[in-house]
């Protein structure tokens, strides 16, 4: 029997649509959530990203403000622009698209980065709040995947949740999230990586398998136990001569030979890449949110 498909699409309309109204509730009283968006040079994948966060934005009703600086920009005007966009009260949420110019170290950027403005949750002070299981601005993409576990009715509680990558990004925080005492989560989580012997051993006990390697079909159908849900995270480029653009997007799991055993499983694309985007609008939200209410006291 294949597997049912977790459509991250259908999820993050649904949540987007959810924004929207929260935003407007927000309007009616005054204020617009505000994201201030940098973007350091010219790379073609950053500026797409950028780009569609700026267009997602809009579709909600969120302020965008769009900075494109020069590849060449110092280390000290972008500290300076970050700055002015931490004492702006139009701006809720700040993005600053990774990855930078080499000359610019991204940890020092980071921690500019006002910690009630850091809707990408990387800040040091919103990761330990998260560690400890306080309530924060989450990451996006891990965010995003614990909310599509939940909202498609898959129990975590009690289930051994085995992690396959363990980046700041994605695998050290969703599996942090997932262990945590609190709904949508409550999970036993195994957290593997690179420097694992004999990862197939370790896959086949989870219930929930989250592949987020970087690495194109890492997981194989013979690595994953019989009705467990598959969650890929990765997004790979492989050479695919019959595409105009000689490419085509994979996951890090083999789909079609997983989605025989799996019983849900998520696509590449189309599955978790939509929420990471919509989770980032979620965070400028309730960021506007919170400081509405600190005003309105």
């Amino acid at each position: 029997m294949a597997a049912k498909i977790i459509d991250g699409k259908a999820i993050a309309e649904a949540v987007r649509s959810e924004l929207k109204e929260r935003v407007a509730a927000l309007s009616a009283k005054g204020t617009t959530p505000g994201l201030g968006v940098i973007l350091v040079g010219d790379n073609p994948a950053s500026r797409s990203y950028v780009t569609a966060k700026e267009r997602a934005c809009e579709s909600i009703g969120i302020y965008s403000d769009d900075n494109r600086l020069p590849a060449d920009t110092s280390e000290t005007d972008l500290l300076n622009k970050i700055n002015q966009m931490n004492q702006d009260s139009r701006i809720h949420g700040i993005l600053v698209q990774l990855p930078l110019p080499k000359h610019i170290d991204e940890s020092t950027v980071l921690l500019a980065i006002d910690p009630a403005k850091d809707v990408d949750g990387f800040h040091p002070m919103n990761v330990g709040k998260m560690m400890i299981g306080e309530e924060t601005f989450f990451p996006c993409t891990p965010h995003g995947v614990v909310q599509m576990l939940m909202r498609s009715g898959i129990e975590t509680a009690g289930k051994h949740v085995v992690v396959v990558g363990r980046s700041n990004i994605v695998g050290k925080p969703v599996a942090n999230m997932l262990l945590q005492k609190k709904e949508g989560a409550n999970a036993t989580v195994t957290l593997c990586h690179t420097g694992t012997t004999d990862l197939g051993s370790f896959s086949r006990q989870a219930d929930i398998l989250i592949a987020a390697s970087g690495w194109p079909n890492t997981v194989t159908t013979d690595m994953v136990k019989p009705g467990a849900v598959v969650i890929d995270v990765g997004v790979n480029r492989v050479e695919d001569a019959s595409k105009k653009n000689g490419y085509r997007l994979v996951g890090d799991v083999d789909f079609d030979g997983v989605s025989t055993v799996a019983s849900h499983i998520t696509p590449v694309p189309g599955g978790v890449g939509p929420m990471t985007i919509t989770m980032l609008l979620y965070n400028t939200v309730l960021s506007a949110e919170i400081e509405f209410e600190k005003g309105d006291r």
